[in-house]
């Protein structure tokens, strides 16, 4: 797309068209409810990072890969290629307030929220918050405009009970059983669909 320059300060920016384009995009990936999670890493100083992120997929089973986006210049993603490894946490329905801790541009996100570090792996743990959390190895990286696509392959998972908080429609929603709706619940199996569906998590904002 064209970009023009600003006559005020000479710097690029999204031309008018662009900028609607933006809006709708960003409103068609609202339409799309996926999972929240918390990405989070430990900085070469020992300090733990992290930033809300939705856009969260599936890579392949063999051997287990996901991917997540998170957004350059942000001290998460900074921590993550320091030294390689991310931990990303699955947020449980009644963790909305982490959600927002880690989207808001807090000084001290992780004073906000109760965390551990998990032994195995050296990784911050949302404990509280997650019902699940995949410790992951960077295994490559791909940069797209404002965001870095880090694929990571999985070391470690931890699981507890639980429901998955949701973010769609822009706003926080809970998993609803498909037994509470009244349909039949289908029996997990532990194959995978023949289409991974992409978590293209636009609607909730980056944590950095």
């Amino acid at each position: 797309m064209e970009r023009q320059e600003d006559p005020g300060t000479g710097e690029s920016r999204p031309r008018p068209d662009e900028e609607a384009h933006t809006a709708a995009f960003r409103d068609l990936m609202s339409k799309f409810p996926t999972g929240v999670s918390v990405v989070t890493a430990v900085d070469t100083k020992g300090a733990p990072q992290g930033a809300t992120c939705s856009s969260l997929s599936s890579v392949t089973l063999s051997p287990p890969t996901l991917l997540v986006c998170l957004r350059t210049g942000g001290v998460t993603l900074e921590a993550v290629r320091e030294t390689g490894r991310f931990a990303v946490n699955l947020l449980h329905e009644d963790a909305e307030r982490a959600a927002k801790v880690f989207a808001a541009p807090f000084v001290d996100r992780f004073a906000e929220v109760p965390w551990q570090t998990w032994l195995p792996s050296g990784l911050p743990h949302l404990h509280r918050d997650a019902f699940a959390c995949a410790d992951c190895r960077v295994a490559a990286e791909l940069l797209i405009g404002d965001h870095v696509i880090v694929v990571g392959t999985v070391s470690h998972i931890t699981m507890s009970g639980g429901m998955p908080l949701m973010y769609g429609m822009r706003r926080f929603l809970s998993w609803a059983a498909p037994d509470a709706l009244g349909h039949e619940r289908l029996p997990c199996t532990g194959q995978q669909a023949d289409g991974v569906a992409v978590r293209a998590g636009l609607a909730v904002p980056d944590g950095d």
